[in-house]
């Protein structure tokens, strides 16, 4: 099916649409919000089978994978209906006067965080779910009170399409005002160009490549008011091998971490694509079991074309650099739409003098660094991009004698693990999905969980404002009955 892409004169009037919408939307209780997220929750739901074999039809993906990103999206939004139905989530605080205090008088001043105004969101390649349409960033922008104007992936269309349609339902009946949701097609660089520059919009989600995310931060910081673009760009995610575990455990290191390269064929942005070891008898013994299960495993099909050349381009640059041996690749190479599942090795040496060795490749890749010794752990960790996360395996004992390691890894990723897999991304609370350049490009903040909704918030001081000026939030009764922190105290009373 096709659709017709976005002309400049529609984004326009969507944005000012948008910000007349945001006028009113902006300020909504938190019940309102919550059931209107509910009811998208519900409207997603209610697509049933249709919206199942539409995702599976346009992304190759199996249906259990899109069954449960279903399940991801509208948990999402019911995530957020809860989160603004309590309403503490605007971190109020209240500092009382102080009259009499000398020198000087203490005014009131209150502050809480309100919503930024309209949010541009490009719905992500490889979840055409739980990262797009309706996904973590327009569930998050919706709740902190932002209208959204979503930009669909070209690769599954007709999905957004179909979700769209169910915000719009959503919209109808909880009787939100009508254009806090807007839905666009486009192929062309222009039309993502015009919704970041539009001096409408106030903030831009985007998950995808770096070059992607980079093209956008970068526009947004030409514009004469620049404004935050939260994108989530690239991450090779290292897992560093602690060479004691590794002798004694190499075998269930191997088949844990052999599952999760290859977990739908590589397309996660938590894909484990570096493995960093001494090269002693217990690495050999471990790339002896991770081979046997690369050499078993069939090539994929990717989620598209695109995705599928990038692949079979980056994996042809990594395989042709200095001092690269393949420890395995799957036997059967597959089509062009397939990734051919595949672990090479480098000397640590020739790693750290080569940048192209740490860029991603996005697919069923990883890359083993052999080092001469643990001491050189530290010099990889050092030669890091920022990161969404890193890994240590390794039993208590021997990680306890490497906190220099976790002191490191600690200021270049967002996530840290350890004796586990990046890949698998829980939606809670204590979750941080983000980390420093270019992982993401403010690592202050998460894209996954009920703290996502702070990118689409600012803060707001208001300063010996009458009781009834007083948003609810701030009202010295707390109508809300929310948490606030007043006079270094944490209370609802």
């Amino acid at each position: 099916m096709n659709f017709k892409d976005a002309t400049l004169p529609e984004i326009d009037a969507a944005l000012r649409e948008a910000h007349i919408a945001y006028l009113s939307y902006k300020n909504l209780g938190g019940k309102k919000k919550g059931e209107f997220l509910r009811t998208i929750a519900d409207e997603i739901g209610a697509l049933g089978n249709t919206l199942i074999q539409t995702a599976m039809r346009e992304t190759n993906l199996p249906e259990a994978r899109v069954i449960s990103e279903r399940g991801r999206t509208t948990g999402h939004c019911r995530m957020f209906a809860q989160l603004v139905e309590e309403g503490s989530w605007v971190e109020a605080r209240i500092d009382s006067a102080q009259p009499n205090r000398t020198p000087l008088p203490r005014a009131d001043l209150r502050k809480m965080l309100v919503p930024i105004g309209p949010v541009v969101v490009f719905g992500a390649a490889n979840f055409p779910l739980a990262y797009s349409t309706a996904g973590g960033d327009t569930a998050a922008a919706l709740a902190a009170g932002c209208p959204v104007i979503v930009k669909a992936h070209p690769a599954h269309a007709e999905t957004s399409e179909l979700v769209a349609e169910a915000i719009k339902k959503a919209i109808s009946k909880t009787k939100m005002p009508q254009n806090i949701f807007q839905h666009f097609h486009g192929k062309s660089f222009e039309i993502g160009q015009a919704l970041v520059k539009h001096p409408l919009t106030k903030a831009v989600g985007f998950t995808g490549s770096l070059a992607g995310g980079k093209a956008l931060f970068d526009l947004a910081n030409q514009r004469p008011e620049p404004i935050p673009v939260f994108a989530e760009m690239s991450s090779i995610n290292p897992v560093y091998l602690l060479p004691e575990s590794l002798g004694r455990n190499y075998d269930k290191t191997a088949l844990m971490l052999a599952s999760s390269i290859t977990q739908g064929v590589g397309q996660f942005c938590t894909n484990p694509g570096l493995m960093i070891a001494v090269d002693d008898d217990g690495l050999k013994q471990y790339i002896k079991k991770l081979s046997e299960e690369i050499l078993k495993t069939p090539a994929g099909t990717m989620l598209h074309q695109g995705i599928a050349n990038n692949y079979h381009k980056r994996l042809a640059e990594s395989l042709a650099q200095k001092g690269i041996t393949i420890e395995a690749q799957a036997t059967d190479a597959g089509s062009t739409m397939q990734g051919r599942p595949t672990v090479v090795s480098v000397a640590a040496k020739d790693f750290l003098k080569n940048p192209i060795l740490a860029e991603e490749v996005f697919g069923p890749f990883s890359l083993i660094v052999k080092c001469e010794d643990v001491s050189e752990f530290n010099s990889i960790a050092v030669h890091q991009h920022g990161q969404l996360t890193s890994s240590i395996i390794g039993e208590e004992p021997e990680v306890k004698k490497h906190q220099n390691l976790l002191n490191l890894l600690k200021e270049k990723a967002g996530r840290l693990i350890i004796n586990g897999v990046p890949t698998g991304v829980e939606v809670v609370p204590s979750q941080n999905h983000g980390g420093p350049y270019p992982a993401t490009t403010d690592s202050r903040f998460t894209a996954v969980g009920p703290d996502s909704i702070k990118r689409f918030a600012r803060p707001v001081s208001f300063q010996n404002f009458p009781d009834a000026l007083l948003p609810d939030e701030l009202k010295e009764q707390n109508p809300l009955n929310i948490w606030r922190m007043r006079d270094f105290e944490w209370t609802k009373k």
